[in-house]
């Protein structure tokens, strides 16, 4: 009975509409089926309950156009059970598990980790993106499988739409790698995927330069350029000690010219000994922020005092990223070890300790580093003046002294390189910068920042 509202004439009275009950939905291919799904779609209070009961008994067949309504206002138990009616109907349609499977319930999960167990391969391809919604961590190993593994490509297509849908739930570097190694799969169309989805997370321009350096298929180079120019390079401003006046060794300049040439992107050197105030390089408005890079190997005064000062300088004039100094970088400790252990085999006594010259450092954060360095690299530490070789202390045991391997901590030639060139040339010892394997991981390392 409608109740009528008082000074409206009658007339005019919006009419109630009794809610659409199961029975009263049109059949498939129905005319009117189509207003009638629009009505149960405006409902304001649907109960999914009877019309998942009626599917149930076989009194409603099961209809993507009718799930399509119901998705929204399921739960995981009643998701459950319609999943289980699609898995009674062999012939039930394929996009049903797909509306179905937004919800998140941990029931429903552990469910759909059940049934790919047992599933046939066609429902596995149905089922593996339902994962993916679940946004579970602890699936990613499962989806990761799937996709690595041989297999039909359709179910692998499956597991990287899956990553796809819970890309920000998986752990970073496992799907990094994982991504990496599908984009350069002989499959095309799964390799471009795969690029794609590397493309989107954080810090995907070492990620694609890497792939650059690959062998890819032809097709995908068109997409991997066009991904690179989508994620323009920073700005890099390379911090160096510098020689008196600002002076900088050719050694970093040739260095900073290839690193501009392979960015693609603007690469100034800013000496710490250069007299005028640091300036930001200029740079395209809508490129990322500038990274300042401290290409110091020591955390000596320069690292504790003037980077802070030099950095708060820089980011009154624009926003600013800075790294840690090269020296703290374990890469950079592990080339160190490699280098050291080379020269080390040719000393004229492989088993003597070879030694790390350093400029002189003090207090107790300098001397737990240099400890740490000592233990990575192998290696003693030793403090060196400017007046290099007439400090070395076995110099003094005459031509009979052994002489053992001797790095120097200097990126670029300086006083302490000058002066053992000079007085112990039978040393080589080089500045690192004209080590070739030191040289090509510090370019590779600073090409592929974002």
């Amino acid at each position: 009975m409608v109740t009528l509202q008082p000074g409206i004439p009658a007339m005019t009275q919006p009419v109630a509409v009794p809610p659409l009950t199961p029975a009263h939905l049109p059949p498939p291919g129905d005319a009117c089926r189509w207003q009638a799904l629009q009505r149960l779609r405006r409902q304001a209070q649907l109960d999914p309950l009877p019309w998942i009961a009626a599917i149930e008994a076989a009194e409603l067949p099961l209809q993507a156009d009718l799930i399509a309504v119901l998705a929204p206002h399921l739960d995981g138990p009643l998701a459950r059970r319609l999943l289980d009616c699609w898995l009674a109907q062999p012939s039930a349609e394929a996009a049903i598990p797909n509306l179905i499977g937004v919800c998140r319930d941990p029931g429903w999960a552990e469910r759909l980790r059940q049934l790919l167990g047992q599933a046939t391969l066609e429902q596995q391809i149905l089922l593996l993106p339902l994962l993916g919604h679940q946004r579970d961590a602890a699936d990613f190993a499962l989806l990761r499988m799937y996709l690595l593994e041989p297999g039909p490509l359709a179910l692998r297509r499956s597991a990287l739409e899956a990553l796809s849908v819970g890309l920000s739930a998986w752990p970073l570097l496992p799907l990094r790698r994982a991504l990496a190694l599908v984009a350069a799969d002989l499959q095309p169309s799964l390799a471009g995927a795969a690029l794609d989805l590397l493309a989107r997370l954080p810090g995907a321009r070492r990620d694609l330069l890497r792939l650059s350096h690959q062998q890819l298929d032809p097709s995908l180079e068109p997409r991997l350029q066009r991904r690179l120019a989508a994620l323009p390079a920073a700005p890099l401003l390379l911090l160096v000690h510098g020689r008196s006046g600002g002076c900088i060794p050719a050694e970093l300049q040739q260095l900073a010219a290839e690193l501009q040439r392979r960015r693609g992107a603007v690469v100034q050197l800013l000496a710490l000994t250069d007299p005028q105030p640091p300036r930001l390089p200029a740079a395209d408005p809508l490129a990322p922020a500038t990274t300042l890079v401290p290409l110091l190997l020591l955390p000596g005064s320069h690292v504790r005092q003037d980077l802070p000062r030099l950095t708060a300088e820089l980011r009154r004039q624009g926003p600013v990223r800075r790294l840690p100094f090269l020296g703290s970088w374990p890469l950079w400790q592990r080339a160190l070890a490699a280098e050291l252990r080379d020269l080390a085999a040719t000393a004229a006594d492989p088993a003597q300790l070879p030694l790390l010259l350093h400029h002189p450092l003090q207090g107790p954060l300098a001397e737990r580093f240099l400890g740490l360095l000592a233990h990575r690299c192998g290696a003693r530490c030793l403090a060196a003046g400017f007046e290099g070789a007439a400090e070395l202390p076995w110099r003094a045991g005459g031509a009979a002294a052994v002489t053992p391997a001797v790095l120097p901590l200097a990126l670029a030639a300086n006083r302490l390189t000058d002066s053992l060139r000079l007085q112990a040339p039978e040393l080589a010892a080089c500045p690192l910068l004209e080590r070739p394997p030191l040289r090509r991981l510090l370019l590779e390392s600073l090409a592929a920042l974002p």
